[in-house]
Formats: C-alpha cells, structure tokens, sequence
C-alpha cells in the first residue's frame, strides 16, 4: 500500500508540475475518508532551489529522505534534457527501485531517470517535443512519443502537465482503487481517467463538446454492453462510415473500437473491485459476452485475469 511519497527537486524545477504532486500526494484529505500519504518534497541540489518561474524554495529535505519513500517522483524543470545530474540524487534512485519502490517522472523530469539507467529496456513517455532528444540520448529506451503516460513495472513516466495528473492519478488508481482515485479527482475538477494510450494531442481539443461525435459518445457509454459496428454509429451520426472513423480519431484521438474496448475494460475493472457479482455477470454488462472473453480483453489490455485483479483490489478500505 502506497504510503510515503517524495518529490525530488532539481534547481530550475516547474513549479506547476511540482503542484501537480503537491496537489495529488500532499494534502490532508482524511476528512473525506481519503488516504494520507506522508509527503515530502526532497532538494537535490542544496536547501535553496530556484524555481523556472524566478522564485525560489527552501525548507527542504535532504537526499536521505528518499530512503524511505514508496514513491519517488521527479517533476519536470528548466534544460533537464541537457544538464547534468548529481550523481548522489542518481544512486537514491537506482536503489529506490532495487528495493522494491516506484519512481515517477512529469515531463522532462524523465531524463532524471534516463541517467540513473531506470529507462534502459523499458518503454517511457515523453512530451511529443522530446521525444527525439530522449530517444538520442537513452537508445535502449523505448521511447513512446504520442502517449499520455506509461507504467513500465516500477518506473512511470508521464508527457506533459495534464498527462502528470493522469499519471499520479494511475497511481493512485492501483494503489487504492478507482473509488480513491475518482474522489482525489472530484476534488481536483479533472478528468477521473484517461487511458496513457490515449493520443497526447487531438486536432479539436473538446471532443466532448463537438457536434459530431460527442452524441455517440455518451451513447456508446450509456450501451456499453451492446454489439456496435462503426457502421452502425456511423448512421447514428448521420456520417458515413469513413468520415465517422475519420472525426472520431480526430476528436478523441483513438479509433472507436480502441475507445469502446477501453470503455468496457474500466467499466469491468470498476465492477470487480465494487461488487460481488460473478465473472460472467460482469462480462455480460460490460460487454464481453462472456467469462471467456472478458478474460481475453484482461490478459491483453492488463495483463492480468479477471480473478486475478479481484485479488488484487478488492483489498483497500472503500470511500463512501
């Protein structure tokens, strides 16, 4: 159960990505039943760090307290993806990850892992802008230029600001269930989820107030458990089957049958860890037919079973 999280701080650090975790991880939310993490916000290079905004922060942790977290996350700062970095901050991570932590990076702040070696064999996310220079400067990375954020075992990586809230909310999604994460994400006025396969940008960036797609979307949602073509939400669109494919990429940045799967895969994962209904039942109202194909969808989508994931969180106290 994910407990102790720290922000390791750079000089130049983005004070917006740095709220990102303050905003998820460091604040006392216990009055609404969510989980308090004991945060910190660690300085990797002396007590007083400027800030890429001019102003600068002090009253900071020192390396040590990276020992002891569960979460160590890196936000993103000013020429991260040129400079140097000092070699104590690199160690902490590598044996961050030896004993069995997670790391987190926003942004550039992946470039602070690509030096510690976390990257090598692993796929990562990056803002589309650095993707080339990550992919230069860490060739056995696996760089992942036009995703929101990717969980590679204990190293997630996240492209830029909103994605990091994505990220950190993936975390906190796994950790402690989507009910957490839902509420965290109420409070925040954000979106609860977003698929990290989710495209990082789409050529009209409020799909859900469009006029073309948005109708089919909230009624795909609302018939999640019903057989659909593109052809059939196509005429629901009152579009041909191409120029429906073609605006829905568009517009949510995916194919629809990626988006119905996903859909179906939340909906899914939320009744799994929420009732007690049989595997078969759940496979029927999200839309999988059966416990066969439910188990299918699972293994490719989270690399888990259904059974499997049950175990796994239905375990952490629920918020009313």
């Amino acid at each position: 159960m994910l407990k102790n999280v720290a922000a390791v701080l750079l000089d130049g650090v983005h004070p917006f990505e740095l709220g990102v975790l303050c905003e998820v991880f460091g604040l006392d939310r216990s009055a609404q039943g969510l989980p308090v993490y004991d945060f910190a916000v660690v300085s990797a290079e002396g007590p007083v760090l400027r800030t890429h905004a001019g102003f600068t922060i002090s009253e900071l942790h020192g390396l040590d307290r990276l020992e002891e977290a569960d979460l160590i996350c890196v936000p993103a700062g000013d020429e991260y993806v040129v400079r140097d970095y000092p070699p104590e901050l690199l160690d902490a991570l590598r044996r961050a990850v030896d004993r069995g932590a997670r790391v987190l990076s926003v942004c550039s702040g992946v470039f602070t892992l690509g030096a510690a070696g976390l990257l090598d064999g692993r796929r990562c996310a990056i803002h589309w802008m650095h993707s080339a220079e990550l992919a230069r400067a860490y060739p056995l990375a696996d760089v992942q230029p036009d995703v929101l954020y990717v969980d590679d075992g204990p190293v997630v990586t996240s492209a830029g600001t909103a994605a990091g809230i994505d990220a950190c909310l993936h975390v906190v999604r796994q950790e402690h269930g989507p009910e957490v994460a839902n509420a965290i994400a109420r409070r925040m006025v954000v979106p609860p989820h977003r698929d990290g396969g989710q495209a990082q940008f789409i050529e009209r960036p409020l799909p859900v107030a469009c006029d073309t797609v948005g109708g089919v979307l909230a009624w795909m949602e609302r018939h999640l458990d019903s057989e659909m073509t593109v052809e059939q939400l196509a005429e629901r669109a009152h579009m041909s089957p191409r120029t429906f494919a073609r605006r829905f990429q568009q517009e949510t940045g995916t194919t629809p049958y990626r988006w119905l799967l996903r859909q179906r895969v939340l909906l899914a994962q939320e009744l799994l860890e929420g009732t007690d209904e049989t595997v078969d039942s759940i496979a029927g109202r999200s839309g999988f037919g059966n416990a066969a194909g439910l188990r299918h969808h699972f293994l490719r989508t989270l690399g888990t079973t259904p059974n499997g994931y049950r175990r796994t969180f239905r375990g952490p106290t629920r918020v009313a």
